[in-house]
């Protein structure tokens, strides 16, 4: 579907401010919606919203439909009645400009068991009743990701975490064992029903509170999951694995701009033709359950559901595997029978094929276009914007990429000065010239970057693609969002004609 000519912000929650170690879905959430709206924004988009695992990637989730519990704002649950105010009082202090994870993890969750206790002791009728209505909405994939979670914690002390390596019994999910430890770990299991539940009372409420002021939210959901995760653990039938619950064949891409030998991401590939058996009925339940949170999805990775680059798992990079076609044309035909018109994007980046762009037209996808991407080689690149179609999203960079000023202070002399032609500009000023570029585009859609709005080099980069451990750690403080950003947004976007749609904003 086409969507109208629009504006918007990349940030995650994890980035906001506040005096946690990691941004929340409390006020500063509710501030920088309020500032989407000063500044004529219409879209806020996010990364993956799933509970984080080994290396804290946002894009390696325990599971594909739960929410992380570590965005879950600790003001709002003494606001709601789920914490008393003195429960707040002793947080430790920790960094402001970046999430210590080794930290804010297990202080994060001392409040969180508290808040479990006086919720168990002194809980309200309403906030039960509310309790039990989600439990019994979202059994399909709560019942198991809480036992998961349940058992992992339980099991990381003596075997290490990972579902494969838990007992036999309970790693393959023989009743008898199912039946023992659910009774064993029942108060674990309903902690994390709990923690859940939170999660999308707040994130729903925010939600809401933006879309009643013109601010649409674009989600982020990664077309595979992680191995170790509850989706895995618990429909290991959709997915390539021995019978010891090793992946055989695992995800990636070969080498391309970004790396060398590739990106071995290690997820486990899906058995496609016994997900169309049953006409994909997990994600169908997959996007009722992102289309629930979010407003709009990015679909990562999209060209994986045209052909998917399959990697043995023995294998310590991407170099070595092959592309294996996939159902794309009868998936999204049958998701669109489901949902109607889908409100999807199409990250359509890497090693992209006629047959790709196909996929993506036949459904009116927009695809992405990334301006970074534009200069210093190829003088008549895909990604410049004279070469842009309409339905398209336009971004200075993504969450994968350098800041613009880094980008631009790292590039070669020769791209430095094709961009300073491209744009008649100095690049005293890059990263708002870039916004400027982006926002003047044909694109439906531009969306740009906190760190571009805020001119900070790459020791603000979130991620680098390949790199296991040391990102996803990036934060902004309030006082950096000054009220000459806001003024110089809600001016590109007036001047390039990217107002909310009348009524809105």
């Amino acid at each position: 579907m086409e969507f109208t000519r629009t504006a918007g912000v990349l940030l995650h929650p994890t980035s906001l401010p506040g005096r946690y170690g990691i941004g929340d879905l409390g006020q500063t959430a509710v501030s920088f919606v309020d500032f989407l709206v000063e500044s004529r924004q219409s879209l806020w988009q996010i990364l993956p919203l799933g509970p984080t695992g080994y290396g804290d990637s946002p894009y390696q989730c325990f599971s594909a439909f739960a929410g992380n519990p570590l965005l879950i704002s600790p003001d709002k649950l003494v606001e709601d009645g789920y914490l008393p105010a003195t429960a707040v009082s002793d947080f430790p202090t920790l960094p402001p400009h970046r999430v210590d994870y080794g930290v804010v993890i297990p202080a994060k969750h001392r409040l969180f068991r508290r808040a479990f206790a006086h919720f168990q002791q002194n809980g309200r009728k309403p906030q039960r009743a509310a309790f039990q209505t989600f439990c019994d909405k979202n059994e399909t994939w709560l019942d198991d990701f809480a036992f998961f979670m349940a058992l992992k914690n339980h099991h990381s002390r003596q075997h290490g975490g990972v579902w494969n390596t838990w007992p036999q019994k309970i790693a393959h999910r023989q009743p008898k064992a199912m039946k023992k430890w659910a009774d064993k770990l029942a108060d674990e299991i309903l902690y994390h029903k709990f923690l859940q539940f939170l999660f999308f009372e707040q994130w729903l409420w925010l939600r809401a509170y933006a879309n009643e002021r013109g601010v649409q939210i674009i989600g982020d959901a990664p077309i595979f999951v992680a191995f170790d995760s509850a989706d895995v653990w618990a429909n290991p039938g959709l997915f390539f694995l021995d019978k010891t619950g090793e992946p055989t064949i695992i995800a990636g891409v070969p080498p391309d701009y970004f790396s060398q030998t590739g990106q071995r991401w290690g997820n486990p590939l899906y058995r496609w033709q016994a997900m169309q058996a049953d006409g994909y009925a997990w994600w169908r339940r997959r996007l009722a359950a992102i289309f629930h949170q979010v407003d709009i999805a990015r679909l990562d990775h999209f060209r994986g559901f045209e052909a998917f680059w399959q990697i043995p798992a023995d294998e310590p990079t991407a170099v070595v595997g092959q592309w294996v076609k996939a159902p794309g044309m009868d998936f999204l035909t049958k998701m669109k029978a489901a949902f109607g018109d889908l409100p999807i994007i199409a990250e359509d980046l890497g090693v992209i094929t006629p047959e790709v762009e196909a996929l993506r037209d036949a459904f009116g996808f927009p695809g992405m276009k990334i301006l970074q991407f534009g200069f210093g080689g190829e003088r008549n690149s895909s990604f410049l914007p004279h070469n842009f179609g309409r339905n398209s999203v336009v971004y200075t960079g993504t969450h994968d990429n350098e800041t613009s000023t880094g980008w631009y202070q790292n590039a070669s002399r020769e791209e430095q000065d094709h961009v300073r032609r491209y744009i008649a500009r100095d690049g005293h000023d890059i990263a708002w010239d870039m916004i400027r570029l982006a926002y003047a585009s044909v694109s439906h859609m531009a969306v740009v970057p906190m760190q571009d709005l805020l001119k900070l080099g790459n020791e603000a980069r979130m991620n680098f693609p390949g790199k296991a451990s040391g990102y996803w750690q990036w934060r902004f403080t309030s006082e950096m969002l000054t009220q000459e950003i806001i003024w110089r947004l809600r001016e590109l976007t007036e001047l390039y004609g990217r107002l909310p749609p009348k009524g809105e904003g």
